[in-house]
């Protein structure tokens, strides 16, 4: 029944023979690869191997019980066992998205309703900080413009896990589903009659790009440096130390202003640029696969959204799967399995968040 899980194994094996040679570890890119792909297999051979074993004790009961009927119990227990050993192999062994081993750059976008929308975008990135908080992820802030309140009208969140995660526990496993319009229905704190607005905030989750995913030329950007502006110490308004680069094949361009070297702007420019780069490659990639392929909302529009944050009654609703919760406090303090997990088994089930 599970043929494969023997191939799975024997390149296990392979794997833990490499990783024990010091050799592998001096090309830093080969180590990580074998990491994930250890990551990935490790609780799909520990499964089979279990769902093996299972399979020969029953066997034995089975033996057992045809000449001692005290063993009757014994058969039904390992059948029950076996059976949800099973279940949890096929799960394993489902196609998976080939980006969920990979850390993310989080973009948040104010969108429609002002300097409310702003306000929105700074509670959202407080929920996915706090999020990454409680899961040891580490976040780093890579470009930011605020509002004039303390809201943000776009920022960009570089969050990246420690060490090697589980299979399905890297940020982007978790987080893809976060990409879209998130909505807003509260009394702002510009409100002076007490009337409750709505406003909306766009999400885009990017899978980080390695240097070797993502192909640039050299003539392929224009690299522009600026004096930066807004908020900062002397070297970061006085200096021509902002950093704005388009990749002319595409069009994409991305800026970077919050650090005072115009390096350190350039290499995070470069950060971001990578990852959307590699996320168009990818839509490019699925739109030619699948015409029927939902991609993120790429434009703040209220009318699009994915999910709506109701402040009056405490409620969270994600519509695209009919998730609905009165704890929105607390999914505001990062608590957010649950809606996240909500996303997971509706598009494992069908695959209609695909």
């Amino acid at each position: 029944m599970f043929e494969s899980c023997d191939d799975l194994a024997l390149e296990l094996a392979q794997i833990e023979r490499d990783m024990a040679d010091p050799s592998v570890h001096a090309d830093a890119a080969r180590a990580r690869q074998l990491g994930r792909r250890n990551a990935e297999l490790r609780p799909i051979v520990a499964t089979y191997r279990e769902w093996t074993a299972a399979g020969e004790d029953l066997a034995a009961a089975r033996e057992l019980a045809a000449e001692d009927s005290a063993f009757r119990d014994e058969v039904d227990e390992i059948i029950a066992r076996r059976e949800s050993l099973e279940l949890q192999l096929r799960d394993l062994l489902r196609p998976r998205d080939p980006m969920d081993d990979k850390d993310v750059i989080v973009e948040v976008k104010a969108g429609e309703g002002g300097e409310e929308s702003a306000l929105f975008a700074g509670d959202l990135v407080r929920m996915y900080l706090r999020y990454a908080e409680r899961r040891g992820w580490k976040t780093e802030i890579l470009e930011a413009e605020e509002s004039d309140l303390g809201g943000y009208k776009d920022i960009a969140i570089a969050v990246k896990a420690r060490g090697v995660p589980e299979l399905g526990q890297a940020p982007f496993a978790r987080l893809k589903f976060e990409g879209g319009v998130h909505r807003v229905q509260r009394v702002p704190v510009t409100e002076s009659q007490g009337r409750i607005h709505t406003s909306a905030a766009g999400v885009l989750i990017l899978p980080e790009a390695e240097d070797v995913e993502v192909t640039i030329g050299p003539n392929d950007l224009r690299i522009d440096v600026y004096r930066s502006s807004g908020p900062g110490g002397q070297s970061v308004n006085t200096t021509d130390s902002a950093v704005r680069i388009t990749h002319l094949p595409t069009g994409t361009v991305v800026s970077c202003q919050n650090e005072k070297s115009q390096l350190q702007n350039r290499e995070q420019a470069m950060r971001i640029l990578r990852a959307r780069l590699l996320a168009l490659a990818q839509e490019q990639a699925m739109a030619e696969a699948s015409d029927a392929r939902r991609s993120q909302v790429r434009t703040v529009d209220r009318s699009e959204r994915i999910r709506t944050y109701n402040f009056a009654e405490n409620r969270i609703s994600d519509h695209r799967v009919g998730f609905k919760a009165y704890n929105l406090d607390q999914v505001l303090d990062g608590e957010l399995d649950a809606v996240i997990q909500a996303c997971l088994d509706a598009d494992s089930t069908d695959g209609r968040l695909s």
